[in-house]
């Protein structure tokens, strides 16, 4: 047993020469005991793909990104396949910043048979559009414009147009949003 613990460090203290391979140090493990395999399982982290990440908190939820758009607004695509139409959004996605907007940017999807019989079938859905590709729309005044806050002096913060000062977010509007809202779950259900 001594001479294997004499014999370890003449080892360890071995060096090479600077000619030989980059003249490093060779080391041992000192310990006589083999390492079990077992000792540390190994975790298996799938790796996703580019457009499945998303960036997340220390938490594991993914980060909301703040939008200048809301379900409802009225907006003109700037860039883009679509460039120049106007059209209503429909949902926002606020981990990837992305939009629908109602019947604009449609793609063919290849719809496979549900029953045994039934056909498949080619349908039309609506993809999305980065929010930066999208400028709020004023109806009255034809003119697409960037957004501002401002606050009432009510003290409620409204969202505007910088071009037009038109206010954007009224009580009125919301109350209109969300009943159509509550009337297309109901329809569902």
């Amino acid at each position: 047993m001594a001479a294997i613990a004499s014999l370890q460090s003449a080892m360890v203290s071995f060096s090479l020469n600077s000619t030989s391979f980059f003249g490093q140090r060779l080391s041992f493990p000192l310990s006589n005991s083999p390492s079990k395999a077992t000792d540390k399982p190994c975790q298996i982290v799938m790796k996703l793909k580019r457009w499945e990440r998303k960036e997340c908190k220390p938490n594991s939820l993914p980060v909301l990104h703040k939008m200048h758009v809301k379900v409802g607004d009225t907006v003109q695509v700037i860039s883009g396949r679509e460039k120049g139409k106007i059209g209503e959004i429909t949902r926002i996605f606020r981990h990837n910043s992305t939009v629908i907007i109602k019947d604009m940017n449609l793609k063919t999807k290849h719809m496979k048979s549900r029953e045994q019989g039934e056909p498949g079938q080619i349908v039309k859905i609506e993809a999305v559009i980065h929010s930066s590709n999208v400028m709020l729309y004023s109806k009255e005044q034809n003119v697409a414009s960037r957004v501002g806050h401002k606050i009432l002096d009510d003290g409620s913060r409204v969202r505007y147009l910088v071009k037009t000062g038109e206010i954007i977010d009224s009580s009125e509007k919301w109350k209109r949003v969300v009943k159509e809202k509550q009337e297309k779950e109901e329809k569902s259900n």
